[in-house]
């Protein structure tokens, strides 16, 4: 157990998680954060609070930002927006196939990286040349993929939310086709791809829990008994916990997974119906 807060470095950007030490900022108050170009200003989002999960190994917070450190991200955020003009300008005059995505400045050693995507790569050297003769600084050129892409433009996901890449999700995880399927989920990649054109991140959310529900549930086309008689699985509901079966009398019918499943009956023929414990022992 231990206390967290949680700071932002861009409005509803993505969430970090710190350590707040011995301060105690609100919701709103601008933070040092410790990074590895120095601290830098982030906007408190969750006050410190209490979590009852193991959260040593946090960075710690450095305090509140003083008008100097408001002044010092503010010149920085100048000069981003400064590099991201010049940077857009000279690949238009170079004529390359790259979108600029992200600008990055590290005033303490002088250093821009410019975070692109490219549909092939390409060769910058020219275009690296001209961008620190024009930005009086040393550049760095990074080409990202298109999940790398939404995480850092951001955006509004299929579901109406902000994407979790952006907020909160630190790590892209594999996801696949199967994981649809095994959520019956409608196998249609306009249905199933996110902002970035990708699965969806979230199709890996809950797949542990219908990998587990599938193990103790029926399989589907299996013979079960239902308190309306005899029939074959046809359908199942993790969510709701039952299964749809198609009686051999005709219809279907709709039933907790536990009524069918062969341990539970064996109990209910044992004890009886009326679940009250008694042992015939």
């Amino acid at each position: 157990m231990g206390m967290v807060m949680a700071v932002s470095f861009t409005r509803y950007g993505r969430l970090y998680y710190l350590d707040p030490g011995e301060h105690s900022p609100r919701v709103g108050d601008k933070v040092l954060v410790p990074t590895d170009g120095g601290p830098e200003v982030a906007e408190c989002v969750w006050a410190p609070q209490w979590v009852s999960d193991d959260v040593a190994g946090l960075p710690v917070c450095a305090g509140p930002a003083t008008a100097e450190h408001l002044g010092r991200d503010e010149a920085n955020r100048r000069r981003r927006a400064e590099g991201r003009s010049i940077a857009k300008r000279l690949i238009r005059e170079h004529g390359l196939p790259m979108k600029v995505i992200g600008i990055d400045y590290l005033d303490a050693a002088e250093v821009f990286k410019v975070y692109f995507t490219a549909p092939q790569r390409v060769d910058f050297r020219a275009l690296v040349r001209d961008l620190a003769r024009a930005m009086r600084a040393r550049v760095e050129l990074r080409q990202v993929g298109p999940r790398d892409e939404a995480r850092l433009q951001g955006g509004i996901g299929p579901c109406g939310r902000d994407l979790c890449c952006a907020t909160f999700l630190k790590d892209f995880e594999p996801v696949s086709v199967r994981m649809a399927k095994e959520q019956d989920l409608p196998v249609n990649p306009l249905r199933i791809a996110g902002a970035c054109g990708r699965l969806m991140c979230c199709l890996k959310y809950e797949h542990p829990l219908y990998v587990q529900a599938h193990e103790r549930m029926p399989a589907l086309g299996s013979r079960v008994e239902t308190p309306q008689g005899g029939g074959q699985v046809v359908g199942r509901n993790v969510p709701g916990d039952t299964v749809t079966v198609r009686l051999s009398s005709g219809g279907r019918c709709q039933c907790p997974s536990a009524s069918v499943c062969s341990p539970r009956r064996q109990h209910d023929e044992h004890y009886g119906d009326g679940g009250d414990g008694a042992s015939g022992d």
